[in-house]
């Protein structure tokens, strides 16, 4: 990169998307988030209680609503295409959606995905998350996530396990046990060794998306011990992704599609506000535009153009 390209290029964004992480009640036998010796997600109990909080210049979090004005309970599908378009999803075919993306839902994500939008204005956005192979079968049968969805429409390809063994991508479940249950002859990866992965990732394009789904898992399972340990491994996981990025470059945002594993008294999401959590120098750029999920995109598109 020459300097030209140096003085004009957007600061790195980094999304961080957590499924199913809510605001939940202060009662520690149903919110594995209520746990001392948490020390990044410590902050997203608070905000039920504060409204939002404020380190500035470089940290903000805010409460986002997660219903996208429906009754009944916010989805995956949905959720998740609101927040990677811009667009209502729910609102658009008129409740929410579980699971996967329905053809209408795929329709926007191909039409609208931040990827593609980014990919207009001449910005290369990165899925951080690496497949196995089984996964790969699914693409002719269309059973992706709006997040894979969402990356393959802005034209990205999608890692895989040789990306992942050379720490050029990580998996979701980043510790590697899932993976190695399966069969995969890969090390097991401590958390923090993951978030410095991630780390070593972030500056390498304008816009990269790391996607974790254990808390989902986790909520729907209601076990307290493993619904804590998840919680633990995460925290882990971004102390040591903070600390190896540079938050005076980086702007890292973290939230959900709804609420789950912060109330164990339920298999069911719920209708909590997720945290919004930015760091870095985009901090109260965000805190000031997202208050509901289709408001993420824009924000980002705006913050990247002003950069």
């Amino acid at each position: 990169m020459n300097a030209a390209e140096t003085e004009t290029a957007p600061a790195p964004l980094v999304f961080v998307f957590v499924d199913g992480l809510g605001l939940g009640e202060p009662d520690p036998d149903t919110n594995p988030l209520l746990q001392e010796d948490l020390r990044v997600l410590r902050v997203v109990p608070l905000l039920r209680r504060e409204g939002g909080l404020a380190v500035p210049p470089l940290f903000v979090a805010v409460p986002v609503d997660a219903t996208l004005g429906l009754p009944g309970l916010p989805q995956s599908a949905t959720g998740q295409t609101s927040l990677l378009t811009g667009v209502n999803a729910a609102a658009w075919i008129g409740r929410h959606l579980n699971g996967l993306p329905s053809p209408r839902l795929r329709a926007l994500l191909a039409r609208e995905s931040l990827f593609l939008q980014l990919a207009r204005r001449g910005l290369v956005a990165n899925f951080a998350n690496a497949f196995q192979p089984e996964f790969f079968h699914y693409l002719p049968k269309k059973r992706l996530s709006a997040t894979t969805w969402a990356a393959l429409a802005g034209g990205r390809p999608l890692a895989t396990l040789q990306e992942l063994a050379h720490g050029r991508a990580v998996y979701q479940e980043f510790t590697h046990l899932f993976l190695r249950q399966r069969g995969y002859d890969l090390p097991l990866r401590p958390a923090a060794e993951a978030g410095r992965v991630l780390a070593s990732l972030a500056g390498r394009q304008p816009f990269l998306l790391y996607e974790y789904f254990m808390t989902d898992f986790a909520g729907h399972g209601q076990e307290p011990r493993f619904a804590r340990l998840i919680i633990q491994l995460l925290d882990r996981f971004l102390e040591a992704f903070l600390e190896s990025v540079d938050l005076n470059r980086v702007t890292v945002v973290l939230t959900s599609d709804h609420g789950n594993i912060e109330d164990l008294s339920v298999q069911t999401h719920t209708r909590h506000p997720v945290p919004l959590l930015v760091w870095g120098p985009g901090a109260e750029f965000f805190a000031g535009r997202v208050r509901s999920l289709p408001d993420l995109a824009p924000a980002i598109l705006s913050y990247l153009a002003a950069e």
